[in-house]
């Protein structure tokens, strides 16, 4: 089966030519008996010869289908930073959950100051109080706070 990304099958790309079902070699069909030794050895050596072209478009292709995807990505992502002094909200985890909280608890809690930057999407986050949080806080696990 010819995959989509590169338009040929596995077995093409690596033998430079299409496979044939033993049913076809067992039973007199015309694509089998039509073919003769000497031509079938000249065309398997142009279809060799030919085989690097093929796996370079192939090659091309699967880069060209990666590209799509990732604009795809990237034209559907929310990608939001924060700035320090942003007023955020942290999201309720199972180890930071109330004791018998239940599904109707709080899911968001809050809301804190961005006091630093410390990686790509990783804060440091402090309460009102100024008491800075004991871990960095992902930008997966922070929503903006408006006011």
């Amino acid at each position: 089966m010819a995959k989509s990304s590169t338009g040929k099958t596995p077995f093409s790309l690596i033998c430079g030519t299409e496979a044939l079902i033993p049913v076809e070699v067992g039973e007199a069909t015309l694509r089998y008996s039509q073919t003769n030794g000497e031509s079938n050895n000249e065309v398997m050596l142009v279809n060799l010869e030919l085989l690097e072209g093929h796996r370079d478009l192939a090659h091309a292709r699967m880069v060209a289908q990666k590209q799509r995807m990732e604009r795809y990505y990237n034209r559907r992502a929310n990608f939001g930073f924060f700035k320090v002094g942003d007023l955020v909200l942290r999201k309720v985890t199972q180890n930071n959950r109330e004791l018998n909280a239940g599904k109707l608890g709080l899911m968001w809690e809050g809301p804190y100051w961005i006091s630093a930057i410390t990686g790509k999407g990783s804060y440091e986050l402090e309460n009102q109080n100024g008491d800075k949080l004991p871990s960095n806080w992902n930008i997966a696990h922070l929503k903006i706070y408006y006011c």
